[in-house]
């Protein structure tokens, strides 16, 4: 989630306006459908890989056949798979995707707990020395919760960066954050960016120049260095937000757009998510538990 009140849009230094998406006024919901299906089939980039059934919750720990049986499903789907913790189980993610042939973003989860911390960066040095780490990224949107101070998570990324010296190294947080802490570009070998118009109340008629936007004012701060959006999508269920209304129709839109867009340009995007995941409704509302493109009994949801 990347969502504040306080206004961080201080870029406008690109127009997107030729990229503006597909026409979806002659589609019928059923041409719809049809349309995300065959995008779905086409494949993407990346997904991020939703690692909790109904009843579990981070926390849990996880079993290998639980996680293969999801990374079999997806790996048609996707050439790179995105997971967000390194303990718990979580650490099978990276093994068994690439027993399967995928690429890995793999994650240390940081937080105000420093023992845990601990243990997930010790198990990300650790996937990492074994060969299954492709970029690794120390922390998830760390400085939007206010965690960890800067200096706290610098100290981080350059441990990790010392221990795994052939092995891309960023992290993750908000596309806003990149331009507030020039730090971060420095100590990054590649630019790990979350775009959600969603969470910013982006009607989806606009919400492709929205996230676009968002790229451009990540790929400003990077200053040459390669932008990856880790995170992006829209929800099929739930409250809506001012302009962003959560349905099935706009899911759909936001995901044809999103890789339609993504190829033309050659941008790399991991889409968040692939799997409903009930327990997401205690941080984000009622919307949280409808991110996926699978529903939660592994089925596709269109």
């Amino acid at each position: 989630m990347s969502y504040r009140d306080e206004e961080y849009h201080i870029y406008g230094g690109i127009n997107f306006t030729e990229h503006s998406g597909i026409d979806f006024g002659k589609y019928a919901e059923e041409d719809l459908k049809k349309l995300w299906r065959a995008t779905l089939k086409k494949g993407m980039h990346g997904i991020c890989f939703s690692m909790y059934e109904d009843g579990q919750e981070p926390g849990d720990v996880i079993s290998i056949a639980q996680v293969e049986r999801r990374i079999k499903i997806l790996k048609s789907y996707s050439k790179w798979v995105r997971s967000f913790s390194c303990i718990e189980g979580n650490e099978h993610i990276p093994r068994i995707a690439k027993k399967h042939g995928m690429k890995t973003m793999v994650g240390a989860w940081l937080g105000d707990d420093k023992e845990d911390n601990e243990k997930e960066i010790e198990a990300l040095i650790e996937l990492g020395k074994e060969g299954v780490v492709d970029i690794a990224a120390v922390g998830n949107e760390v400085l939007y919760r206010n965690d960890l101070t800067l200096e706290e998570l610098l100290a981080y990324i350059k441990r990790v960066k010392e221990a795994l010296p052939d092995v891309q190294v960023g992290y993750v947080d908000a596309y806003y954050e990149f331009s507030v802490h020039p730090q971060l570009v420095e100590i990054s070998d590649v630019i790990l960016s979350n775009c959600y118009p969603y969470w910013e109340g982006c009607h989806i008629d606009g919400s492709l120049a929205h996230m676009q936007q968002m790229f451009g004012q990540a790929s400003h701060a990077a200053h040459g260095k390669k932008v990856i959006i880790t995170e992006t999508g829209w929800p099929s269920e739930g409250s809506s937000l001012r302009g962003a209304e959560s349905n099935e129709i706009n899911a759909m839109k936001y995901f044809i757009n999103t890789q339609v867009w993504a190829e033309k340009d050659n941008v790399e995007v991991f889409y968040f998510s692939s799997f409903d995941e009930s327990w997401k409704t205690g941080d984000e509302g009622d919307v949280g538990a409808y991110w996926g493109l699978w529903d939660k009994h592994e089925q596709l949801k269109f």
